[in-house]
């Protein structure tokens, strides 16, 4: 099933107001990621699909699974996307700019997995429009309407 999601990443523990362990975690993840690239280094960047994949197989069911899907809906519906981490998680980007990521629950001991589409993504519909679904069990209608975002985002 595939729901509207208010997101958590970036959220401060209320009991410190500091960075939860999971957000420290995705900071860190996110300065490998952009080292490769401030450094030059292109055999580094072009592996980006194979990074990708391993984090999805670091997940736990059911998230691996949901991921699983979701990379090959993606692949399939927008093949123009490129594949690499975005903060530790699974992004697919265009042009340079993450357009949708992966979010699974226990990256940020979430209630449940998200997909999100950055603002880069062309998902405009009037004054207001959803950029996060929560993702719980996709049916085969959900899929078909991933598959409609992700290829809508990409304008």
């Amino acid at each position: 099933m595939l729901k509207r999601s208010g997101a958590t990443r970036g959220q401060r523990s209320e009991a410190s107001g500091r960075f939860t362990e999971e957000d420290r975690s995705a900071m860190k993840e996110r300065a490998g990621e952009l080292r490769p690239a401030s450094s030059g280094c292109r055999a580094k960047q072009q592996d980006r699909e194979g990074e990708v994949l391993a984090k999805i197989e670091e997940m736990a069911d059911p998230d691996r699974a949901m991921a699983r899907r979701i990379h090959a809906i993606v692949k399939a519906s927008s093949p123009d996307l490129t594949s690499r981490t975005w903060y530790g998680m699974p992004a697919y980007v265009k042009d340079g700019n993450a357009i949708r990521v992966f979010q699974s629950l226990q990256q940020f001991k979430a209630r449940h997995a998200t997909l999100g589409f950055s603002d880069k993504a062309s998902l405009d519909d009037g004054a207001i429009w959803s950029t996060a679904f929560v993702l719980s069990e996709p049916t085969a209608a959900d899929e078909e309407r991933i598959a409609a975002l992700v290829k809508r985002a990409v304008g």
